[in-house]
């Protein structure tokens, strides 16, 4: 009865085990460090050992220990064939030895060293497709009885189980690093991508037609002021594109001096120039099967236009210092914030290049177009900011808030950002007032007002009003309604029309 109690726990054990490999194997000291304790357990074992095979130097090295002397083993390793588990090792066979002193394959110089009486071993094979990985060692029976060929059996399959967690194990490593490689060349040219904050009419009707142009392969030219966001529609192309899994490789071309330009985008040959000690692959070559995004193409030198209209064309440019075409799949997403029609009269842009880059011209406007966004990038902008300064509590008041609504913005969402984080590093407050904004000179006034007519103005003014109402009740409908005076369902309608969002 006694031997039918043990193998109901060992086969109980055994299932649990599989069960647990089957559903995480990332982290496979754990799941070996189970498996010894659960295998050390149900044969009675004083101690025991898991050792796996190192195949560089062929030695094998105590990975996990059970036992009083665990922490000393972890200094000692074995050469294969070295010992009762190099003996496994190499021959890949279990082997029950109850008596240690008898057999000519005991290596008791690591137990002498660490003061450890070994009297039996039970030792099998971690076996992956006959080749021995590793080796599990029970060490004496803690009841002073023998190893039998009943424990042997049952330790051969927590053998197997360990096997199965290392295979698992390797090949979820090779996988994540795979994956890691996909990521490190989809991410090694600045690869992050921006959350687009905005819910007024006029960007969701640039989104739409952002996912439009994302169904096609034709080239765009997005034109838009400075800071206005149009890499990040262009994100927004690619990611509702068909090349969403391949990369997106940005180049600002503003930023690159000219003579390096041209490297930065097409790669050089090895001894194409004095510097030119290995090959390098250029931008295009990175972005092959995705997209690649170049930002203030107006910018591009006129000699280097050329070699750019000959990618639209056909896909094909050639490395610095070489003569080898090169074929890419690319699609080429371009953004400016210059009059290219001025650039064209000029003469400092290819009328050719522009035609074909502005097959599907795409126009982001600028931030007073769309003030409604403003308290939605605002609070977006200042959660970021606070977790980066450790600051709390911070919010607009409703005069900072006005402030806000009322300038002209002449930088835009870029501006926007840089002045909510100068104002949550100077603020000593929990609010942040108008002062604290900065936002000197003629664009404060109201004058902005102005400009639009009356009815847009006072739509503005009012949408601000009653979602800030609403905020500081929870929005509460009900409450805030009988603080505003009105119906409760005439605040709903407004809410509706006007897509007020907490």
């Amino acid at each position: 009865m006694l031997t039918s109690n043990i193998d109901g726990k060992r086969l109980a054990t055994l299932i649990e085990i599989n069960n647990l490999i089957n559903l995480d194997y990332n982290d496979a000291h754990s799941l070996l460090s189970r498996i010894l304790e659960s295998a050390t357990r149900l044969s009675f074992g004083e101690a025991s050992s898991l050792l796996l095979v190192n195949n560089e130097n062929n030695k094998l090295y105590f990975e996990i220990s059970i036992g009083t002397k665990k922490q000393e083993l972890k200094k000692y390793s074995l050469n294969m064939g070295e010992g009762i588990a190099g003996w496994v090792a190499k021959n890949s066979t279990s082997l029950i030895v109850n008596d240690v002193d008898t057999d000519p394959r005991f290596f008791a110089e690591i137990g002498d060293k660490i003061g450890f009486n070994t009297k039996s071993i039970l030792a099998v094979p971690m076996l992956i497709k006959d080749k021995c990985v590793g080796v599990i060692e029970i060490i004496n029976r803690s009841d002073g009885g023998y190893f039998t060929n009943e424990d042997l059996q049952w330790l051969e399959m927590f053998a197997s189980q360990s096997a199965i967690a290392i295979k698992n194990a390797k090949e979820y490593e090779r996988v994540k690093n795979e994956v890691n490689l996909l990521q490190e060349k989809v991410v090694s040219n600045n690869e992050t991508y921006h959350t687009l904050i905005g819910s007024s009419k006029l960007i969701n009707d640039k989104l739409a037609i952002a996912k439009k142009i994302a169904a096609t392969e034709s080239s765009v030219l997005i034109t838009g002021e400075s800071g206005v966001g149009k890499e990040l529609f262009a994100e927004q192309i690619h990611l509702n594109s068909s090349r969403y899994n391949f990369p997106f490789i940005r180049v600002n071309c503003a930023s690159l001096p000219e003579n390096l330009i041209e490297n930065e985008l097409f790669g050089h040959v090895k001894g194409a120039f004095t510097d030119a000690v290995k090959e390098t692959r250029g931008r295009f070559e990175l972005a092959d099967g995705g997209t690649i995004f170049l930002d203030e193409i107006g910018e591009i030198p006129l000699n280097l236009q050329s070699k750019l209209l000959r990618v639209l064309q056909h896909k094909i440019f050639e490395k610095l210092g070489s003569g080898i075409p090169i074929h890419v799949d690319v699609r080429i997403i371009a953004a400016t914030n210059i009059n290219m029609e001025d650039a064209l009269k000029k003469g400092t842009f290819r009328k050719d290049l522009y035609y074909r880059l502005n097959v599907l011209p795409f126009f982001i406007p600028p931030l007073r177009d769309h003030k409604e966004d403003i308290p939605e990038l605002a609070n977006f902008f200042l959660d970021n900011i606070k977790s980066k300064t450790n600051k709390h509590l911070l919010r607009f008041t409703d005069g900072a808030m006005g402030s806000l609504l009322t300038y002209n913005w002449p930088g835009n969402i870029r501006e926007l950002e840089n002045v909510i984080e100068r104002a949550v590093i100077i603020s000593t407050n929990e609010d942040i007032e108008p002062e604290a904004l900065m936002l000197g000179g003629k664009n404060t006034t109201n004058l902005q007002y102005y400009e639009k007519p009356l009815k847009d103005a006072i739509i503005q003014f009012k949408n601000y009003y009653i979602k800030s109402s609403l905020d500081k009740n929870k929005w509460n409908q009900t409450i805030t309604a009988k603080e505003l005076g009105i119906q409760r369902t005439y605040l709903s309608k407004l809410i509706k029309e006007n897509n007020l969002k907490p």
